[in-house]
């Protein structure tokens, strides 16, 4: 029975029902906390707990700020706080994203460093446009610095807090000095077209925190509770935020799994979970040990491969449920490893009725599912590839988006290059780039300097009135988009009509079926403006694109509406953290590819370390049947070529 305000119940009642441990983090409430919650023990349901205990002890739920990773987790949290509670909270706890909280921050405070309040969040599309904008600027081809490998660069920097004007102090080499420079170049374009890319969302909000002493103290003030889920995921930047929030009352909750820390290549630093006590000195830590999702021998495995790692907070597994043995299977190459397991997965659907969904094949790259689909395929075993196309990257999708993004501020030239010319409107790529030259020499839209430009004949009279036209459209549809309680999927419909986007479709898929398949994605992305209006209380347009980048983004690490899809689900590791199966095939067990040749080559422990952190994640996703297997030979560059079985195998299986 759900408990409302009105009748305040026991004072520890939300620690009922939890283990000794369990129940030692949520009645914990002052101070800096460390919870390690080892794979399967329980995390989401202690610190949720937590939080509904700190609001029974009289905390208001305003006062409690809980950040996760996911839109999905703290969706999640959320709901389980409600039905803790009762929903007739009158105010709630603030409970999402490092991203999401920071664009509430900003949204209030951004003027401060001159980018407008409305500014836009570019996605990865937009990102690659803007970098291939900047070394075009500065005169780079794509021999020298291809545009995704100046993005993963900038990001690092950023993710390190390095902004650009510092940068060339942390390079050694020529390739460096490039980078460096279309770093700089990047993030003017950015500010001059008022947006910002991911990264920003946490460099600016710490900028604005180091810059602005009163900002930081409003923020600290909001809040007299803080929790994060997944720390061992934390980077640099979301840690020097974290670290700022608190200081004044120091009443930190972390909880994560150092065991767990797989993203090293995304910018997280283990470092914070493992010195969690030499930053927040006198913090306690509590270990929660008790697996209620796998099988004992499942946990015997885990546990001997990663008690392997120095690097590592100590702690042991205990399972709380029996099964069958692991099972180690070698096959002779590739073709029979993919045979073997898909094989096995069609006995126990056709034979013995298990749902595919039950199952997973898990793997290390990209590059070893396309043997197992082929045999999936062939013996017509349903399966879903996790971590394909997002719907966000669709080509119309894009488009809508990038209209969007035009109609809700002028100023995105990295959106209009996107649309300009779609559908066709005569206005072709060499005159945008003459447009675009000018007005970025002369600090100006192309809108202004389209004028001057035709008047010397650097473009035509007839490409000059393609211009204004489209001009004229966006001016006369913008106000409407911008009036208050406007119905934009309504608006929005109208729009695509009139630009008649259908056409573009047409143009561009000759095959019925797959026209009807595109406008049927085009209706599923109005579906999703409708489905937001309904449920904002102030929808507008720039508060849809602001839900749409933070969940695309969410997206690409592993919220999948193929995962509800009741097929046998293909993913990497990465992908499947934080999910569970009752059966999983963990494959590919070869060194080189788990643990990762780059990792082997890179030469450094703390590579290897967070490869067998990979797999040790990768066997705590079985509940229940856990099956590992490893091909003898394998074919490399056209030839088949002898492996060398992964050092993971002999750490995970018991001594002889």
């Amino acid at each position: 029975m759900s408990h409302g305000l009105t009748t305040p119940p026991r004072p520890t009642s939300s620690a009922d029902g939890l283990n000794p441990a369990q129940r030692d983090a949520v009645i914990t409430m002052r101070g800096p906390l460390l919870v390690l919650a080892g794979a399967g023990t329980g995390k989401t349901r202690v610190i949720t707990m937590r939080m509904a205990e700190l609001i029974r002890q009289g905390v208001p739920p305003e006062r409690i700020l809980s950040v996760t990773f996911t839109n999905k987790a703290a969706k999640e949290m959320q709901e389980r706080t409600q039905a803790i509670l009762g929903r007739r909270m009158k105010t709630r706890p603030a409970i999402s994203t490092f991203h999401a909280y920071c664009v509430r921050v900003l949204r209030d405070e951004i003027e401060a460093l001159g980018y407008p309040s409305q500014f836009v969040i570019y996605d990865r599309g937009d990102q690659e446009s803007a970098a291939r904008k900047a070394l075009r600027d500065i005169k780079v081809p794509d021999a020298a610095l291809r545009p995704g490998d100046l993005l993963s660069q900038i990001s690092r920097w950023k993710t390190a807090g390095v902004a650009p004007d510092e940068a060339s102090q942390f390079i050694d080499d020529d390739r460096g000095y490039l980078a460096a420079a279309g770093y700089r170049r990047y993030q003017a374009s950015l500010r001059a077209a008022g947006s910002v890319d991911f990264d920003d969302l946490l460099m600016l909000t710490l900028r604005l925190f180091d810059e602005f002493p009163e900002v930081l103290e409003r923020q600290q003030n909001r809040f007299e509770h803080v929790q994060i889920d997944e720390y061992q995921d934390t980077n640099e930047l979301q840690f020097r935020i974290v670290a700022e929030l608190v200081r004044p009352h120091r009443n930190l909750c972390v909880v994560g799994d150092d065991d767990q820390s797989i993203y090293g290549w995304r910018g997280a630093e283990i470092k914070h979970i493992l010195g969690f006590q030499q930053q927040f000195p006198g913090a306690k830590v509590v270990r929660l040990q008790d697996n209620y999702r796998c099988t004992t021998q499942i946990i015997d495995v885990a546990n001997k491969l990663v008690k392997c790692n120095r690097g590592r907070h100590e702690k042991t597994l205990i399972a709380h449920k029996s099964g069958s043995d692991v099972l180690f299977k070698p096959y002779p190459d590739e073709q029979a490893e993919a045979e073997g397991v898909v094989r096995d997965i069609n006995y126990l659907v056709t034979q013995l009725n298990i749902p595919p969904a039950d199952i997973a094949i898990l793997f290390r790259t990209n590059e070893q599912p396309r043997i197992f689909e082929t045999e999936l395929r062939r013996l017509r075993v349903p399966y879903t590839l996790i971590g394909g196309q997002s719907f966000f990257d669709r080509r119309e999708v894009r488009d809508i988006l990038a209209y969007m993004k035009v109609l809700s501020n002028p100023q995105d030239e990295v959106s209009l290059l996107r649309i300009i010319n779609v559908p066709t409107r005569g206005i072709g790529d060499a005159a945008m780039d003459k447009l675009l030259n000018e007005a970025v020499k002369s600090g100006r839209t192309i809108w202004s300097v389209a004028p001057e430009l035709v008047a010397t004949k650097t473009i035509s009279a007839k490409t000059y009135g393609s211009v204004q036209r489209f001009h004229a459209l966006l001016e006369s549809w913008r106000p409407r988009f911008a009036e208050k309680g406007a119905m934009l999927v309504d608006l929005f419909r109208q729009f695509l009509k009139e630009i008649d986007y259908d056409s573009e479709i047409e143009k561009q898929y000759a095959d019925q079926q797959q026209q009807v398949a595109r406008k049927a994605v085009v209706e599923e992305c109005l579906s999703a403006v409708k489905e937001y209006q309904s449920r904002s209380l102030r929808p507008s347009l720039g508060g849809f694109l602001e839900e749409t980048a933070l969940t695309g983004k969410d997206d690409s690490f592993g919220e999948n509406p193929e995962l509800e899809r009741p097929a046998v689900k293909l993913m990497t590791l990465h992908s499947a953290k934080g999910l569970e199966f009752p059966r999983v095939y963990l494959v590919g067990l070869e060194e080189g590819i788990l643990p990762h040749q780059r990792s082997i080559d890179g030469g450094t422990t703390e590579g290897i370390e967070e490869e067998r952190r990979l797999a040790y994640v990768g066997a705590t996703r079985a509940r229940d049947f856990l099956t590992i297997s490893w091909a003898q030979v394998r074919l490399k560059w056209g030839k088949m070529k002898p492996t060398i079985p992964s050092r993971f195998l002999a750490e995970m299986q018991p001594e002889e």
